[in-house]
C-alpha cells in the first residue's frame, strides 16, 4: 500500500543508487489562473507524493499539487413579502404608498394638497353620483377586458365573486327611484378606462397592477369610504357596492391565489415593472376618489 516517505530518506536512496531524477517545482500562487468571476472565498492547496517499491527500497514518483476552491455563491435577494407569493408583494409596495393617516404601514409623506387628510369629510349627493358612475365606467372597462381575454390568463379572473358593475346599476338605479338625475361620466373615469383598454392589450404586468389595486382597495379602504358617506348623506343605507355574494375573505383569497399562480410565470423584471405601476394605479383611483367631494 503506498504511503508518505520522508524527503530525507529519499534523497538518501536515490543519492546511492546513482538514479537521476528530474526535480520538481511546485508552482507558484501566481501561476495559477484564479481569473474567474467568481473569486474563491478559500483556496487549499495539497501536495501528494505517490511512492513505488524496488529493490533500493520506497521511492518517490512524481508530486502533485490539487487546487481546492470554494465558491460562496451570494445569497439570493429577497423581495419584501416575496416569501408569502407575488400578492404581498403587491400589498407591501401599495401600503408604502399610504399616508400614516390613511394606514399604519404608510410611509409616504403626504406633500401635495390631495395626499392631506380631508380637515372635514362634507361629502354631496352630486359628487357622489359622479364618483359612483365613474366607478362603473372603470368596473365594466375591467370584466370587459377579462371576458376578452387578450392574453389567456385573463381568463382565470373571469367570475371572481368581486365583480362591482351589477352592483353599482342596481344603487345607480336606486338614486334615480329617489329623484336623482344620473350623470355622464366625467374624465377622471373615462381617461382612466382608456388607459386599462391599452394597458391590458400591450402591457399585461402592468394591467394586472391596476386590476389587484382597484378591487382589494374597494374591499378595504373603499367599504370604510362608504360607510362614512352613507352616514353623512344616506341616513346609513348601505349601497350594493359594498355588498357581495358569499364570505368576501374567501373571494379575496381565491384570487390572491390565481394571481400568484399567473406571477409565478413572470421573470423577475416582469414582477418589478408590475409593481413599478401601482403609483399610477393609486393616481388614477384617488381622481375618481376625490370627485365624492365635488
Amino acid at each position: 500500500m503506498a504511503s508518505f516517505t520522508p524527503l530525507s530518506q529519499s534523497q538518501s536512496l536515490l543519492s546511492k543508487a546513482h538514479i537521476k531524477v528530474a526535480s520538481y517545482k511546485s508552482p507558484s500562487l501566481s501561476s495559477l489562473n484564479l481569473q474567474s468571476s467568481f473569486a474563491p472565498k478559500r483556496l487549499h492547496l495539497q501536495f501528494k507524493v505517490s511512492v513505488f517499491n524496488n529493490k533500493f527500497g520506497r521511492m518517490p514518483l512524481r508530486a502533485s499539487v490539487v487546487v481546492a476552491a470554494t465558491t460562496a455563491e451570494k445569497p439570493k435577494k429577497r423581495y419584501p413579502g416575496e416569501a408569502k407569493g407575488f400578492v404581498e408583494e403587491m400589498r407591501f409596495v401599495a401600503m408604502r404608498l399610504h399616508t400614516r393617516e390613511q394606514a399604519k404601514e404608510g410611509e409616504k409623506v403626504a406633500e401635495k394638497p390631495e395626499e392631506k387628510a380631508i380637515p372635514k369629510w362634507e361629502p354631496s349627493v352630486d359628487g357622489y353620483l359622479r364618483f359612483l358612475v365613474d366607478s362603473k365606467l372603470v368596473y365594466d372597462t375591467l370584466e370587459e377586458i377579462v371576458e376578452k381575454a387578450a392574453f389567456p390568463f385573463y381568463s382565470e379572473f373571469r367570475n371572481t365573486g368581486l365583480e362591482r358593475s351589477d352592483a353599482l346599476a342596481k344603487d345607480l338605479d336606486w338614486f334615480r327611484e329617489q329623484g336623482h338625475s344620473i350623470p355622464e361620466p366625467s374624465s377622471p373615469g373615462i381617461t382612466y378606462s382608456q388607459y386599462l383598454k391599452e394597458l391590458s392589450e400591450n402591457d399585461p404586468q402592468a394591467f394586472i397592477c391596476h386590476f389587484y389595486n382597484v378591487y382589494f382597495a374597494h374591499s378595504a379602504g373603499g367599504r370604510m369610504i362608504g360607510r362614512k358617506v352613507a352616514e353623512k348623506i344616506l341616513n346609513g343605507k348601505e349601497l350594493e357596492f359594498y355588498k357581495w355574494d358569499g364570505d368576501l375573505s374567501q373571494l379575496l383569497q381565491n384570487v390572491r391565489d390565481k394571481l400568484n399562480k399567473v406571477a409565478e410565470a413572470w421573470t423577475r423584471e416582469e414582477k418589478d415593472h408590475c409593481l413599478e405601476e401601482t403609483e399610477k394605479s393609486f393616481k388614477h383611483s384617488g381622481e375618481i376618489l376625490r370627485l365624492i367631494m365635488s
